[in-house]
Protein backbone atom coordinates (compact mmCIF):
# COMPACT_ATOMS: atom_id res chain seq x y z
CA UNK A 1 0.00 0.00 0.00
CA UNK A 2 1.31 3.07 -1.00
CA UNK A 3 0.45 5.97 1.96
CA UNK A 4 1.10 9.69 1.18
CA UNK A 5 0.51 12.61 3.24
CA UNK A 6 0.45 15.95 0.56
CA UNK A 7 1.89 19.07 2.92
CA UNK A 8 2.05 22.92 2.14
CA UNK A 9 0.90 26.32 2.75
CA UNK A 10 -2.76 27.22 2.83
CA UNK A 11 -3.78 27.82 -0.53
CA UNK A 12 -0.92 26.80 -2.59
CA UNK A 13 -3.02 23.94 -4.17
CA UNK A 14 -2.92 21.03 -1.84
CA UNK A 15 -6.27 19.49 -2.45
CA UNK A 16 -5.59 20.41 -6.80
CA UNK A 17 -2.70 18.27 -6.35
CA UNK A 18 -3.93 15.65 -4.51
CA UNK A 19 -7.49 14.92 -6.13
CA UNK A 20 -5.64 15.07 -9.88
CA UNK A 21 -3.14 12.08 -7.84
CA UNK A 22 -6.12 10.33 -6.74
CA UNK A 23 -7.98 10.77 -9.45
CA UNK A 24 -4.62 9.30 -11.74
CA UNK A 25 -4.46 6.30 -10.15
CA UNK A 26 -7.88 5.60 -10.19
CA UNK A 27 -7.90 6.19 -13.80
CA UNK A 28 -4.85 3.22 -13.83
CA UNK A 29 -7.34 0.75 -11.98
CA UNK A 30 -5.92 1.87 -8.21
CA UNK A 31 -8.08 1.27 -5.40
CA UNK A 32 -7.64 4.83 -3.66
CA UNK A 33 -8.76 6.62 -0.39
CA UNK A 34 -8.37 10.26 -0.03
CA UNK A 35 -8.75 11.81 2.95
CA UNK A 36 -8.78 15.38 3.57
CA UNK A 37 -7.40 16.71 6.97
CA UNK A 38 -8.41 20.48 6.77
CA UNK A 39 -11.15 22.29 8.52
CA UNK A 40 -12.58 23.75 5.43
CA UNK A 41 -13.05 20.06 4.49
CA UNK A 42 -13.27 20.63 0.65
CA UNK A 43 -10.27 18.36 -0.19
CA UNK A 44 -12.36 15.88 -2.26
CA UNK A 45 -15.13 18.46 -4.07
CA UNK A 46 -13.63 17.84 -7.54
CA UNK A 47 -13.92 13.99 -6.81
CA UNK A 48 -17.58 14.41 -5.68
CA UNK A 49 -19.26 16.83 -8.68
CA UNK A 50 -18.24 19.74 -6.94
CA UNK A 51 -20.62 18.60 -3.90
CA UNK A 52 -19.00 19.04 -0.34
CA UNK A 53 -18.91 16.19 1.64
CA UNK A 54 -20.16 16.25 5.51
CA UNK A 55 -16.98 16.49 7.16
CA UNK A 56 -16.21 13.13 9.78
CA UNK A 57 -16.22 15.75 12.80
CA UNK A 58 -19.73 17.31 11.76
CA UNK A 59 -21.44 13.91 11.96
CA UNK A 60 -19.69 13.05 15.73
CA UNK A 61 -20.75 16.47 16.60
CA UNK A 62 -24.53 15.13 15.69
CA UNK A 63 -24.27 12.71 18.17
CA UNK A 64 -24.07 10.05 15.55
CA UNK A 65 -22.16 6.81 16.42
CA UNK A 66 -20.81 5.31 12.84
CA UNK A 67 -20.66 1.96 12.59
CA UNK A 68 -19.30 1.53 8.96
CA UNK A 69 -17.15 3.27 6.65
CA UNK A 70 -19.98 3.96 4.71
CA UNK A 71 -21.79 6.27 7.28
CA UNK A 72 -18.52 8.58 6.79
CA UNK A 73 -17.63 8.53 3.46
CA UNK A 74 -18.51 9.05 -0.50
CA UNK A 75 -17.18 7.85 -3.64
CA UNK A 76 -15.89 9.72 -6.48
CA UNK A 77 -14.56 9.66 -9.86
CA UNK A 78 -13.17 6.75 -10.24
CA UNK A 79 -14.21 4.77 -7.28
CA UNK A 80 -12.37 6.94 -4.83
CA UNK A 81 -13.22 6.88 -1.62
CA UNK A 82 -13.13 10.19 0.24
CA UNK A 83 -13.14 11.15 3.23
CA UNK A 84 -13.15 14.86 5.44
CA UNK A 85 -12.21 15.46 8.19
CA UNK A 86 -13.19 18.86 9.43
CA UNK A 87 -12.54 21.31 12.04
CA UNK A 88 -14.37 23.08 15.20
CA UNK A 89 -16.28 26.54 14.49
CA UNK A 90 -13.55 29.20 13.60
CA UNK A 91 -12.15 30.46 16.67
CA UNK A 92 -13.44 27.67 18.72
CA UNK A 93 -11.41 24.53 19.31
CA UNK A 94 -8.75 23.03 18.09
CA UNK A 95 -8.58 22.12 14.08
CA UNK A 96 -6.55 19.26 14.94
CA UNK A 97 -8.30 17.24 17.12
CA UNK A 98 -10.50 17.14 14.18
CA UNK A 99 -8.17 14.35 12.55
CA UNK A 100 -7.36 12.76 15.89
CA UNK A 101 -10.95 11.86 16.04
CA UNK A 102 -11.28 10.80 12.43
CA UNK A 103 -8.26 8.76 12.58
CA UNK A 104 -9.11 6.98 15.54
CA UNK A 105 -12.64 6.21 14.39
CA UNK A 106 -10.84 5.19 11.26
CA UNK A 107 -8.85 2.59 13.04
CA UNK A 108 -12.22 1.30 15.17
CA UNK A 109 -14.13 0.84 12.01
CA UNK A 110 -11.40 -1.27 10.27
CA UNK A 111 -11.44 0.84 7.42
CA UNK A 112 -8.00 0.12 5.67
CA UNK A 113 -8.61 -3.50 6.34
CA UNK A 114 -12.14 -3.88 5.25
CA UNK A 115 -11.37 -1.50 2.04
CA UNK A 116 -8.22 -2.94 0.88
CA UNK A 117 -6.39 0.31 -1.01
CA UNK A 118 -3.75 0.24 -3.03
CA UNK A 119 -2.97 3.85 -2.44
CA UNK A 120 -4.06 6.29 0.80
CA UNK A 121 -3.15 10.40 0.09
CA UNK A 122 -3.60 12.26 3.01
CA UNK A 123 -4.52 16.04 2.55
CA UNK A 124 -2.96 18.14 5.23
CA UNK A 125 -2.95 21.71 5.95
CA UNK A 126 0.86 22.40 6.19
CA UNK A 127 0.83 26.25 7.91
CA UNK A 128 0.74 24.06 11.05
CA UNK A 129 2.65 21.49 11.27
CA UNK A 130 2.31 20.44 15.07
CA UNK A 131 -0.58 18.23 16.63
CA UNK A 132 -3.06 16.90 15.12
CA UNK A 133 -1.91 18.25 12.06
CA UNK A 134 1.56 15.86 12.69
CA UNK A 135 -0.68 13.13 12.86
CA UNK A 136 -0.32 11.56 9.37
CA UNK A 137 3.56 11.93 9.78
CA UNK A 138 3.91 10.94 13.31
CA UNK A 139 1.56 8.04 13.51
CA UNK A 140 2.72 5.96 10.94
CA UNK A 141 -0.56 6.40 8.88
CA UNK A 142 1.41 8.06 5.76
CA UNK A 143 5.04 6.72 4.78
CA UNK A 144 5.72 9.60 2.92
CA UNK A 145 5.39 12.98 2.40
CA UNK A 146 5.26 14.93 -0.71
CA UNK A 147 5.96 18.92 -0.09
CA UNK A 148 3.51 21.56 -2.59
CA UNK A 149 5.16 24.69 -2.76
CA UNK A 150 5.70 27.43 -5.47
CA UNK A 151 8.35 29.83 -5.89
CA UNK A 152 6.74 32.58 -3.55
CA UNK A 153 8.61 33.38 -0.36
CA UNK A 154 6.06 32.24 1.94
CA UNK A 155 5.57 29.08 -0.21
CA UNK A 156 9.13 27.84 0.21
CA UNK A 157 9.14 29.40 4.30
CA UNK A 158 6.37 27.21 4.94
CA UNK A 159 7.97 24.49 2.81
CA UNK A 160 11.09 24.52 4.93
CA UNK A 161 9.20 24.36 8.51
CA UNK A 162 7.37 20.82 7.04
CA UNK A 163 10.78 19.79 5.97
CA UNK A 164 11.97 20.36 9.45
CA UNK A 165 9.09 18.98 11.40
CA UNK A 166 8.97 15.30 9.20
CA UNK A 167 12.73 15.29 9.81
CA UNK A 168 12.28 15.59 13.51
CA UNK A 169 10.21 12.39 13.18
CA UNK A 170 12.62 10.28 10.47
CA UNK A 171 15.07 9.10 13.34
CA UNK A 172 11.67 7.27 14.83
CA UNK A 173 10.69 5.02 11.47
CA UNK A 174 8.06 7.47 10.72
CA UNK A 175 7.63 9.31 7.26
CA UNK A 176 10.58 10.94 5.31
CA UNK A 177 10.07 13.82 2.51
CA UNK A 178 9.55 11.94 -1.11
CA UNK A 179 9.84 14.83 -2.86
CA UNK A 180 8.96 18.50 -3.41
CA UNK A 181 5.74 19.46 -6.27
CA UNK A 182 6.67 23.06 -7.95
CA UNK A 183 2.88 24.27 -8.52
CA UNK A 184 3.51 26.92 -10.41
CA UNK A 185 2.40 30.63 -10.03
CA UNK A 186 5.02 32.08 -13.20
CA UNK A 187 6.81 34.33 -10.53
CA UNK A 188 10.04 35.56 -11.73
CA UNK A 189 12.81 32.95 -11.37
CA UNK A 190 10.54 30.22 -9.57
CA UNK A 191 12.14 27.47 -11.17
CA UNK A 192 15.30 28.69 -10.16
CA UNK A 193 14.38 29.35 -6.65
CA UNK A 194 12.70 26.14 -6.22
CA UNK A 195 15.48 24.03 -7.62
CA UNK A 196 17.97 26.08 -5.53
CA UNK A 197 15.59 24.81 -2.17
CA UNK A 198 15.38 21.60 -3.32
CA UNK A 199 19.00 21.20 -3.48
CA UNK A 200 19.46 22.51 -0.09
CA UNK A 201 17.19 20.25 1.50
CA UNK A 202 18.66 17.24 -0.78
CA UNK A 203 15.39 16.30 -1.87
CA UNK A 204 14.16 15.43 -5.59
CA UNK A 205 11.29 17.75 -7.47
CA UNK A 206 9.17 14.96 -8.54
CA UNK A 207 6.42 16.89 -10.69
CA UNK A 208 6.03 20.21 -11.90
CA UNK A 209 2.79 21.09 -12.38
CA UNK A 210 1.90 24.07 -14.51
CA UNK A 211 -0.26 27.20 -14.06
CA UNK A 212 -3.18 26.21 -16.52
CA UNK A 213 -6.79 27.28 -17.41
CA UNK A 214 -7.56 23.72 -18.05
CA UNK A 215 -7.21 23.18 -14.05
CA UNK A 216 -9.45 26.53 -13.53
CA UNK A 217 -12.17 25.54 -15.79
CA UNK A 218 -12.62 21.65 -15.03
CA UNK A 219 -12.58 22.89 -11.13
CA UNK A 220 -15.01 25.14 -12.10
CA UNK A 221 -17.67 22.12 -13.06
CA UNK A 222 -16.13 20.55 -9.98
CA UNK A 223 -13.76 18.13 -11.93
CA UNK A 224 -10.45 17.32 -11.05
CA UNK A 225 -8.61 18.08 -15.04
CA UNK A 226 -7.56 14.26 -15.17
CA UNK A 227 -11.54 14.14 -15.45
CA UNK A 228 -12.36 17.22 -17.25
CA UNK A 229 -9.38 17.77 -19.37
CA UNK A 230 -7.99 14.24 -19.62
CA UNK A 231 -5.56 15.08 -23.00
CA UNK A 232 -4.07 18.15 -21.21
CA UNK A 233 -0.94 19.10 -20.23
CA UNK A 234 -1.75 19.15 -16.68
CA UNK A 235 -3.52 16.09 -16.46
CA UNK A 236 -0.54 14.54 -18.14
CA UNK A 237 1.79 15.75 -15.22
CA UNK A 238 -0.41 14.64 -12.74
CA UNK A 239 -0.79 10.63 -14.61
CA UNK A 240 3.23 11.26 -14.96
CA UNK A 241 3.77 11.79 -11.15
CA UNK A 242 1.11 8.70 -9.87
CA UNK A 243 3.33 6.68 -12.13
CA UNK A 244 6.74 7.94 -10.76
CA UNK A 245 5.24 7.33 -6.86
CA UNK A 246 4.19 4.07 -8.08
CA UNK A 247 7.67 3.04 -9.49
CA UNK A 248 9.65 4.22 -6.74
Amino acid sequence: MLKIAIYGKGGIGKSTVTSNLSAAFASMGKRVIQIGCDPKADSTINLLGGKPLTPVIEILKDGTDPKSAKEISQEGFGGVLCIETGGPTPGLGCAGRGIIATFNLLDELGLFEEYKPDVVLYDVLGDVVCGGFAAPIREGYAEQVLIVTSGEKMALYAANNICQAVRNFEDRGYANVRGIILNKRNVPGEDEKVKEFAAQKGVDIVAVIPRSDDITLCEDRGMTVVEGAKDSEAAQRFTDLAKTLLEG
